[in-house]
């Protein structure tokens, strides 16, 4: 993939890195990070910036045996290499390319941000992970990274079905964004057309796809009828079929607020399917859930509604009224081509941005989970890719159209 960095220009620090013996002053303060105005003095166990006149000395404790936290960001002496700098320790996120050394190992910029070319199409969970864009696997209790990856059906239970999922470089004409690959999963197979292991999504009389046989329950709060449905359908029915899900506990990173990544939803529901009791879902559940959200679900239109057949985000289709609904199409359908779904519709590439600030430095586990309500005919496939952090805070979680 492409260098993933924790933000953009937000990220050009002016600090630079305390060593155990410096005093701290107003040029070892980053700005991104700024809490308090560096001449006051603070409460460090707060997380404010202790300088000269904090009390300390003029250090901020600058002896690494010592079992304190200076700057309250959590971490203490030993695995702490810049105690008047919270966003400086064992757990953080080390920024490509500033010449600080932010996880405090010993070598600035040496984070890994590349990692998913040449992966395997069957590869691990560990490998979808790799796909997305998390590189970093957590092998101890100080350090952010991926703590453990599996392929699971949406409600948690062990996938048995390896074509449910896949690591693409390409799907039609749509290519991975960021880097060599992406995530595919699928209530029908996780490949494109040509791959070993492809099935039709569905068929010309809008019946098909490929039933895999099984059903499984959903996540908490769903299936859940869409606003614009209510009352005549929508997902609010029956069992969950052919399900398919990547679930990864992370350790947040020390030194992140937000964080994002894309993903594109192709379904074969449209347009025969709009409000009917037949409906796949595509959900992004996170634990915890961020606050003021119904459910852990992070992605979703303007209206709450998750990414399904049902949603205002679905913009990649020829224009046509269906289901009773007027759809205008504005993405046009070129994006199909060569995916299975042409004639049929997608989101087009949506970025979703929710904020970790409540959970920096603690564990996570995100489910990226599709599954086909009511029956196992007719297919969606979702893509998930370029999953970055950043030191920007997110106002709530957003999905919109990924700027081109």
């Amino acid at each position: 993939m492409n260098v993933r960095s924790l933000g953009t220009a937000s990220l050009l620090f002016v600090a630079s890195v305390a060593t155990f013996s410096v005093a701290c002053s107003s040029s070892s303060k980053r700005g991104t990070f700024t809490e308090q105005d560096p001449t006051e003095t603070g409460d460090a166990g707060a997380g404010s910036f202790i300088t000269g006149d904090g009390g300390m000395g003029g250090t901020c404790g600058a002896n690494p045996a010592e079992d304190k936290d200076y700057d309250g960001d959590g971490y203490t002496g030993k695995n702490d290499c810049n105690e008047c700098d919270p966003n400086v320790n064992a757990g953080a996120f080390d920024v490509p390319g500033n010449g600080i050394d932010e996880d405090c190992n010993g070598t600035p910029d040496d984070e890994l941000t590349a990692c998913d070319d040449g992966l395997d199409i069957a590869g691990t969970a560990m490998e979808g992970a790799k796909a997305i864009g998390l590189c970093k696997e957590a092998t101890d209790d100080q350090m952010w990274g991926v703590i453990k990856a599996e392929w699971v059906l949406p409600d948690g239970k062990t996938q048995k079905q390896p074509l449910s999922q896949g690591i693409l470089s390409q799907f039609g004409v749509n290519a991975a964004q960021a880097g060599g690959s992406m995530l595919a999963i699928s209530s029908g197979s996780a490949r494109a057309p040509g791959d070993p292991g492809y099935h039709e999504p569905g068929d010309k009389t809008g019946f098909g796809g490929w039933d895999k046989g099984y059903t499984c329950g959903t996540p908490d709060g769903y299936p859940k009828e869409s606003a614009s449905c209510s009352g005549s359908g929508g997902g609010s029915f029956d069992k969950a079929h052919d399900g398919a899900a990547l679930r990864v506990k992370i350790r947040v990173p020390s030194n992140a607020k937000s964080f994002k990544f894309q993903q594109n939803f192709f379904t074969f529901e449209f347009p025969d399917f709009i409000c009917s009791t037949f409906n796949d879902f595509f959900v992004t559940m996170m634990d915890p859930a961020p606050s003021g959200l119904p459910d852990g679900n992070i992605a979703f239109d303007q209206d709450t509604n998750p990414i399904s057949v049902n949603n205002s985000l679905l913009q990649v289709c020829s224009a046509q009224e269906a289901g009773g609904k007027d759809f205008s199409c504005p993405l046009g359908d070129s994006s199909l081509s060569g995916t299975g779904f042409e004639g049929h519709a997608a989101t087009g590439w949506l970025t979703t941005t929710t904020p970790v600030d409540d959970v920096r430095g603690k564990e996570i586990t995100l489910t990226w989970a599709v599954w086909d309500q009511g029956d196992g005919r007719l297919d969606s496939t979702a893509l998930i890719d370029d999953f970055t952090w950043s030191v920007d805070a997110a106002d709530g979680s957003k999905t919109v159209a990924t700027p081109k």
